[in-house]
């Protein structure tokens, strides 16, 4: 058979009880899930495995469960509703051991879907977008099935790869899944200047995907000499990188490169990474690698929460029991930025829902994880400012969290949770 087949016999390889990694994120290879779901009366039991995906998700309709399970390592939101409906399951991994879970046979691969830039003079691919676990994957895959397209950036480390350890190619010419930056709000403003105010110059960054992170990189503009070890990045990056803001000229690891696992942004960040050898793609072992992390001096750690109690307990990947995303790589970078010389751990929410709940609670709800602890725990931020935790007493943390909380909610937070801790009686959130 030859090499390159199309998308429909590609997936006649996977056979019934197979699992099947997924390259994530704006990488997603649909082409390829999309034919393989159309294979659903042929197959049992395959489990499709994967952290966030961009995407439809045609494997995860309830309606195919005899077909094909979903087993999410990091939840979004083309998969949530397999949880309820019974056709998906999550597990929990940090971000920096997945791709050892492969390699170690603890989660074995019978195949891996894949989407690749097309060969160079050399033979040589690469992953463009999201290296993430791919790589492991490959590695460890019985079967290699790529998505060959010309509109995948060419990115370099991890990234490159071969085109002998790839089974089978499918020629298709499809665009990368794209974000475009959502507006900023006058709170995420706020937030972003309170983040922006406790990062020095010569601070390495490291932050996700959203409005947040991006109001912060507004209030950047000032600093100098910035470096990025980061997860993934998005579109604000790009002018300071381009200003020279970030320059990654005081980092400790890959020095004068710009670090990351994965990216999702507009077609302009594509672009700007295509060919860009300011941008180094590692495997999420190494990017994630928290001894790894704490060697850049002043790292700054840049992450999201669910609901934060007033102790500093950060749930990030539940809703109560109901499972939201997942652990991802926060403690990660949590930790990695706690150990760092003059590094900071910051957690950044808007203090309530949209539909005016407090995000900042005097506990967590039932079931809720516990991502990071509050042992952890060091700079808590919402619009009405930063409650520093670390060092500080359950009682100082209380003071200074319900601070921080919407005015409408502080009085509440406050009796609420002194009333629980004294009496001993379990407490219900108000909804």
């Amino acid at each position: 058979m030859s090499k390159f087949i199309s998308p429909e016999n590609a997936v006649k390889i996977i056979q019934s009880n197979w699992r099947v990694y997924v390259q994530a994120a704006a990488a997603t290879p649909s082409v390829l899930t999309s034919a393989l779901a159309n294979r659903s009366a042929e197959l049992r039991n395959v489990e499709i495995c994967h952290l966030h995906t961009e995407g439809a998700a045609p494997y995860a309709n309830p309606e195919l469960a005899e077909s094909f399970h979903v087993n999410s390592f990091f939840i979004g939101k083309n998969v949530r509703h397999t949880l309820a409906a019974g056709n998906g399951s999550y597990t929990p991994v940090f971000l920096s051991e997945l791709p050892n879970m492969f390699r170690k046979k603890t989660i074995p691969l019978d195949a891996a879907f894949i989407h690749v830039s097309p060969p160079d003079a050399h033979g040589y691919c690469s992953l463009g977008i999201s290296v993430e676990a791919t790589l492991a994957a490959v590695e460890n895959a019985g079967v290699v099935i790529a998505q060959l397209n010309p509109k995948m950036p060419r990115t370099f480390g991890d990234a490159i790869i071969h085109s002998s350890e790839i089974d089978y190619f499918c020629e298709v010419e499809t665009e990368i899944h794209s974000h475009e930056m959502p507006p900023i709000s006058e709170t995420e403003n706020r937030i972003g200047r309170y983040i922006a105010s406790l990062i020095d110059d010569k601070s390495t960054l490291q932050m996700g995907i959203g409005s947040i992170p991006n109001a912060a990189l507004e209030n950047l503009k000032n600093h100098k000499d910035l470096g990025l070890h980061t997860e993934m990045f998005s579109d604000g990056i790009i002018d300071l990188i381009e200003s020279g803001v970030i320059n990654c000229k005081y980092k400790g690891i890959s020095k004068g490169k710009a670090l990351a696992t994965f990216l999702i942004g507009s077609q302009r960040l594509y672009d700007f990474v295509d060919g860009n050898p300011f941008i180094e793609m590692r495997e999420s072992s190494f990017v994630n690698d928290t001894s790894r992390i704490r060697k850049n001096p002043k790292m700054v750690a840049i992450n999201s929460a669910i609901e934060v109690d007033i102790t500093g307990q950060v749930c990030a990947d539940s809703i109560g029991a109901k499972m939201y995303s997942g652990v991802g790589g926060q403690m990660d970078f949590v930790r990695g930025a706690s150990l760092s010389d003059g590094g900071k751990a910051i957690i950044a929410l808007p203090s309530t829902t949209k539909t005016g709940q407090s995000r900042i609670v005097p506990f967590l709800k039932e079931g809720a994880g516990v991502v990071t602890t509050r042992a952890h725990a060091q700079y808590i931020i919402t619009e009405n400012g930063i409650a520093e935790l670390y060092g500080k007493t359950l009682r100082q943390r209380a003071d200074a969290m319900v601070r921080i909380a919407h005015k409408d909610h502080q009085e509440w937070i406050d009796k609420a949770y002194y009333e629980m801790i004294s009496s001993g009686k379990r407490f219900y959130l108000p909804t």
